[in-house]
């Protein structure tokens, strides 16, 4: 590889870049809901299961454009916390699951530490930065249902 090479990848590679502001949101996230004993990846899915309502565990990898093992770990997760439910599974797994009463009010709990880390993200990203991303992701078809 040559140093152009390199300069360039270090310099201009929109993927290294969205991976840095993502483990950084990340972090800042987690970080505001580590006292309620969650992570924002499993309020994301919460969320994302509320918002297309009872739906097969792939589907929520496909909104989320999550691998299976991911969405199988954090479903088993959430299951054992009481925080969704297995409507129907068969030998194969779970077909179809839903946000349960305490998976709404653990939703609820969260908000206030969500919303602080949600302004601390709109000023790392600024208004413009944090509108683009909501753009982008709509785009992809996030949230479902919208």
């Amino acid at each position: 590889m040559s140093s152009s090479s390199i300069e360039e990848i270090a310099g201009d590679c929109l993927a290294v870049r969205a991976r840095l502001i993502s483990r950084a949101l990340t972090s800042l996230y987690d970080g505001a809901l580590d006292s309620h004993g969650v992570t924002i990846a499993q309020v994301g899915l919460l969320a994302a299961l509320g918002k297309a309502g009872p739906c097969p565990p792939s589907k929520l990898g496909e909104v989320l454009q999550l691998e299976r093992s991911t969405v199988s770990r954090n479903v088993n997760l959430l299951l054992n916390h009481g925080w969704i439910e297995a409507l129907s599974s068969d030998a194969k797994g779970i077909r179809e699951v839903a946000l349960t009463r305490a998976g709404r009010a653990k939703i609820d709990s969260v908000m206030p530490q969500w919303r602080q880390a949600q302004q601390q993200a709109t000023r790392l990203l600024g208004t413009t930065g944090a509108k683009a991303i909501q753009a982008i992701a709509n785009n992809l078809g996030y949230p479902p249902g919208a």
